[in-house]
């Protein structure tokens, strides 16, 4: 993904967004000073009438014209600008890019429609739109179940193709191994059959992908050796590549899972992320709930859960450690040997977010005691200067990323707090009106990526969850 592309302006950006004019969305909602940065109606790639609906009656409740604003802007940019939806005969199909980089991420389009996923029962459109996504996703497991991006044409080759020194074939844009990219699969599938019941989505080829989401899980405990995956890359940056001839760094069979790589495409420092191994666990557990209840197929399901459990009792074992200062907490990763690296990253998922991923209680004495080290100076990528958050080595030091603090809002159960997270999330969009991957610690101005669908549609899910829960805030 693209490093420290700096951008400093105050005025309209581009990045595959044009101004609106304010000829479009309800101007009324909206002052001179603060026009729609949303694109025109007629150069915008998906509308829902369910979205559209939203967004106006929360926009009538936001008291502050530029978090009104910024709402309006950001909500519905997943499907202003980065889906792409077509129909195979009577099989939807979606396509969906991150934004400023042309390739979809199983990760990062989960995350991106997942918003819309409470409003599918409200419209049809989206409903199908979130369908064929599901179908795109078992088509790509199936093509690699290794990779983490795929190209929208099956025939393409990638750019890292050049590169990395690993299995790459057609159609997959990046083939770094990462846990989680498996697991939202499944949290889309899971969580569009139990908003709209409609059990269609779980045909062959879903079932298919699933099977082999499992036999990769199990290939990665690496009971057997290192197995069928190993991934080196020609670049200057460590993180972008593996130890050990791409292997990955030295680790003990234990019962967790490998993930050569973390959410935010970084490699590993010790092999067993433990964020998610916490969501293998999650995702085992709803594909055996779908298998013992939908496909009707008990063997599978119990097969996934005896690989949940398997995990999950490493991760009592192997994942619970004392820290100096904050006694028994989570740490981000460790190898089988008994070592452990205390940190945490703002890519989800992460500690923080475990509640938001239904990996752990929100209430549970260890997240909590997890949650007060991540936003500590004990973080080594807690960063704090005029504005405070989590960032990842993804962009280096003092880069705060505006997701680990929307994830603070959308995993608090405090209304002050929330409202602190607005108010500095207001204050960091560099009067763009957008968010971004991250911003330097003293001067927002400095940021990288100006066009990142899922930050933006993220923030949009925090306003909405304050609008439902606490309306109050937004007076």
């Amino acid at each position: 993904m693209q490093r420290r592309d700096f951008i400093k302006t105050t005025g309209v950006f581009a990045s595959g967004l044009t101004m609106a004019g304010g000829s479009t969305l309800a101007s009324d909602l909206l002052k001179d000073k603060f026009t729609s940065y949303r694109p025109a109606v007629g150069e915008r790639k998906f509308t829902s009438k369910a979205v559209e609906k939203v967004i106006k009656q929360v926009a009538k409740k936001i008291g502050d014209d530029e978090l009104r604003w910024m709402f309006v802007n950001c909500y519905p940019n997943t499907l202003d600008t980065t889906v792409e939806f077509t129909m195979n005969g009577d099989r939807p199909d979606t396509f969906v890019i991150t934004g400023d980089i042309p390739a979809m991420w199983l990760r990062d389009s989960t995350a991106q429609v997942w918003p819309y996923l409470p409003l599918a029962n409200d419209d049809d459109d989206l409903k199908l739109m979130i369908k064929g996504l599901v179908n795109r996703q078992a088509a790509c497991v199936l093509l690699d179940p290794y990779a983490n991006a795929f190209e929208k044409d099956p025939t393409v080759k990638s750019k890292w193709a050049k590169t990395d020194i690993t299995d790459m074939k057609p159609g997959t844009h990046e083939r770094k191994w990462e846990i989680d990219s498996l697991c939202y699969a499944v949290r889309l599938a899971n969580g569009y059959w139990k908003k709209t019941g409609d059990a269609s989505i779980f045909d062959e080829t879903w079932q298919k992908s699933t099977r082999l989401i499992v036999k990769t899980f199990k290939e990665q405990q690496r009971k057997d050796g290192v197995g069928p995956y190993t991934f080196s890359r020609v670049t200057q940056k460590y993180e972008d590549t593996m130890a050990n001839w791409g292997a990955g760094a030295s680790m003990k069979t234990c019962g967790l899972i490998v993930s050569s790589f973390r959410p935010s495409d970084d490699s590993t420092l010790l092999p067993f992320l433990i964020p998610s191994n916490y969501f293998a666990v999650a995702s085992l557990m709803q594909l055996a709930d779908i298998y013992a209840n939908v496909v009707k197929d008990n063997a599978f399901a119990d097969e996934c859960i005896a690989l949940a459990e398997e995990v999950k009792a490493a991760l009592k074992k192997y994942a619970v450690k004392e820290h100096l200062d904050f006694g028994e907490i989570l740490p981000f990763e460790v190898d089988g040997y008994g070592n452990q690296y205390f940190m945490d990253d703002a890519n989800v998922p992460s500690l923080l977010s475990m509640p938001y991923l239904d990996c752990m209680d929100v209430n549970d004495p260890l997240y909590q005691a997890t949650r007060k080290f991540v936003w500590s100076e004990s973080n080594p990528y807690f960063f704090k200067g005029k504005f405070e958050g989590i960032g990842g080595p993804h962009v280096g030091l003092d880069y705060v990323w505006p997701m680990s603090i929307i994830q603070k809002g959308l995993t608090s159960q405090d209304p002050e707090e929330m409202k602190w997270c607005l108010d500095q999330l207001k204050a960091t969009h560099a009067d763009t009106g957008f968010m971004h991957e991250s911003f330097h610690k003293d001067d927002p101005k400095k940021y990288t990526r100006s066009w990142f669908a899922w930050t933006n549609t993220l923030f949009g899910e925090l306003v909405y969850k304050v609008y439902q829960q606490h309306p109050e805030l937004l007076k």
